[in-house]
């Protein structure tokens, strides 16, 4: 299963953004593909958060129409929304933070790294690589 980071997310709703081209053909063929594929929770979060910020963007994207774009993708059949498992989540984090010598901002990045790893996600589609930090999991940019 492929999963969505959220600065794939943002450049594919953002018709302003550098690669939203690459990253808007991308996330359309998951969702229009068979195929599972999945977007973590705090991604989803983290795309409202982003892209109705008036500091990130000049014209931010009003909430409502965020949520449609949101949405949108829950209405893809193929998609699974990853999100903790109360039994086993800390067992499947707490590694990657300790290996990954994890601090501040980061332990986000290895909140969704341990989603992916737990859900059985097999890559990750994201522009950030601090998740070269987690060699566990695979990680491609779609916008390169």
């Amino acid at each position: 299963m492929i999963a969505v980071d959220t600065n794939v997310l943002v450049q594919a709703h953002r018709q302003d953004a550098a690669f939203h081209l690459a990253a808007r053909d991308t996330v359309s063929s998951l969702a229009s593909n068979r195929a599972p594929w999945a977007i973590p929770w705090p991604c989803v979060h983290e795309f409202l958060a982003v892209v109705t910020h008036p500091k990130i963007f000049r014209t931010p994207t009003p909430v409502t129409i965020a949520c449609g774009q949101i949405d949108a993708w829950m209405d893809a059949p193929s998609l699974t929304l990853l999100s903790e498992d109360p039994q086993s989540h800390w067992s499947v984090l707490r590694p990657l933070i300790i290996a990954g010598k994890i601090r501040g901002p980061r332990v986000h990045d290895a909140r969704i790294a341990a989603l992916c790893l737990a859900h059985g996600v097999t890559q990750l589609l994201s522009a950030d690589r601090d998740f070269s930090r987690f060699p566990a999991l695979v990680v491609r940019n779609p916008m390169v």
